[in-house]
């Protein structure tokens, strides 16, 4: 006789959008028996990850919204369509998803071929919730043809977007300010597509100009990084987007493959080895050793925890 949640699995795949919705918060909540869910998914076909990043303010949510669109005319009728997972701020009171961003996306709440996730951070330092990778691998055992992931856009921190998708896109405005700036903040360097958004405003064909000349070449993909302008409010320039997105994603290598498993392992190893640690029974700890050692030794504290 089949588990709750071996049963779980095979309705992912079978394409029960419902089971995806409650596998989701079983994972994201830690629920008993989720390890289990996520130890039988299966994955009968590659899905592709595309990541948006981008400071706040850039017009991400709105270009999502346009990528959908674009993407949903490329895939075929009867197909199991676009996952998105936005990754939004956390409430302070109940650590829950904002959903800032899901309501910009709101003409494809009744589409049967949109499965849009909130996410909240919880306390995350960069872009993606703890939870993303998980709920990503999720969502790939569905078996959408794509799948789309937003960050909370928080900054330098967003370089984490690399690690989880085929290709990120770091969309930027002509108002991002000192071009060297932006190029400091280490988000520049993750990108396989810069995406100058606003582009109808001043400043934006010089700004598009400046990063094509400060970008290096990415040896690993043997290809140099493009920068594409957009006016996603208009949906001007997405369909040219959504075009080098699926031709870099033919050209992915199998060592962009190893390195984005390789990541995702690492941070999934990284978490299960912190799962004993809790910050405020550390700080106790901590106040304790500092009464018997004003002078701690922070690092001879750490390796005996």
């Amino acid at each position: 006789m089949k588990s709750v949640h071996t049963e779980l699995n095979d309705e992912l795949v079978q394409g029960n959008r419902k089971s995806l919705a409650r596998a989701i918060t079983l994972v994201e909540n830690e629920a008993k028996g989720y390890e289990d869910i996520l130890l039988n998914l299966q994955f009968e076909k590659q899905v592709p990850i595309i990541g948006i990043t981008g400071p706040p303010g850039a017009g991400k949510s709105t270009l999502v919204n346009s990528l959908i669109k674009t993407l949903l005319n490329k895939i075929k009728p009867n197909s199991k369509g676009i996952g998105i997972i936005s990754v939004d701020p956390s409430s302070p009171i109940n650590q829950g998803a904002i959903l800032g961003d899901r309501l910009r996306m709101n003409e494809h709440f009744n589409n049967e071929q949109v499965f849009i996730r909130s996410l909240a951070t919880r306390g995350a330092l960069g872009g993606l919730s703890a939870k993303t990778i998980e709920v990503s691998e999720l969502m790939r055992s569905f078996g959408f043809d794509y799948i789309l992931v937003e960050t909370v856009g928080v900054g330098q921190s967003e370089v984490e977007i690399a690690g989880l998708a085929d290709i990120t896109l770091l969309v930027l405005t002509p108002e991002s300010g000192d071009d060297i700036q932006v190029m400091k903040s280490g988000v520049m360097e993750v990108a396989d597509i810069y995406v100058v958004n606003k582009a109808d405003r001043d400043g934006a064909d010089e700004f598009a100009k400046n990063i094509i000349q400060m970008i290096p070449a990415k040896n690993e993909k043997h290809f140099k990084p493009v920068v594409i302008k957009t006016v996603a409010t208009q949906n001007e320039g997405v369909e040219k987007l959504v075009e080098t997105c699926l031709e870099l994603l033919k050209k992915k290598s199998a060592s962009k493959e190893t390195t984005l498993h390789a990541e995702k392992v690492y941070q999934l190893i990284l978490k299960k080895k912190m799962q004993g640690i809790n910050k405020d029974k550390l700080k106790q700890d901590i106040e304790i050793a500092l009464k018997k050692e004003p002078r701690l030794n922070i690092y001879r504290f750490a390796s005996n925890y």
